[in-house]
Order: structure tokens, then sequence, then C-alpha cells
């Protein structure tokens, strides 16, 4: 299972990435999309939109089950990937990179420091094993 170190964690198998412009990368796990399945659709928010860490942020439907997105980081939510809107199976094919879901300013970068490193996530992943 591929648990990059550059990226923070949040329990619901979200992660986030820190850009060097400030903005906030968001996406779903490795793990988290081969639990789901082949993905078939994906909704996200309307840019503008402000969300609070841990809250709501979309819904993500597999072959398998509907599922709630959470944020793992609070802000404006500036872009939504559009490409996995269109292509939902994206996010299967390359859930770190052409499947993140949205960019968000965050409203307070210090929320980082509630989330996990890749080594407190992968030790999650062993205790849900």
């Amino acid at each position: 299972m591929n648990v990059p170190d550059n990226l923070k964690y949040y329990k619901e198998h979200d992660w986030v990435r820190l850009e060097a412009d400030g903005m906030a990368v968001v996406g779903i796990t490795e793990f988290a999309a081969e639990s789901l399945g082949d993905i078939v659709f994906i909704e996200l928010p309307e840019p503008g939109m402000e969300i609070k860490q841990f809250n709501k942020l979309g819904e993500i439907e597999s072959v398998k089950a509907v599922s709630d997105l959470y944020t793992p980081i609070g802000g404006r939510v500036v872009e939504s990937n559009q490409a996995v809107t269109d292509a939902p199976e994206t996010v299967n094919d390359s859930p770190y990179e052409a499947g993140w879901l949205v960019k968000i300013e965050p409203s307070d970068p210090g929320e980082m420091d509630n989330l996990m490193s890749a080594a407190e996530y992968e030790a999650l992943l062993a205790a849900e094993g």
C-alpha cells in the first residue's frame, strides 16, 4: 500500500498536501480507493465554498457503496478537480496525483497539526487490518 511521506492524513482515509503557494490539495488515500472499488460518481463542492476541518466535503459513489468525503483541513475551496467528476475512475488509477479532489485556501494552516503523519496513518491501517 502506497502511503507517501509528504502528505498528512485524516482517519477517514483522506490526505492533504500543502503546496509552495500555501494552497492545500486534498484527496482520498489509495486504501480508500481500493476499499471503495470502482468509483463511478464524485460530487465535489463549488469553488468559493467555505468548509470546516473534518466536515463533509462531498460524496463518492462506487459500485459497492456511497460514502461521504471529509476534508482534512478547513478553508475556502478554490478549485474542484473537474477531471475526476468527468472520469471518476481517475481516483482509482491515481489517488495521490491526477485523482486529487479539491484545492483549498486554508483558513488556519495550524490545523495540519491535527492530522497524522505517514507513519501514524500506516499504524492506523495496520490496526484496522
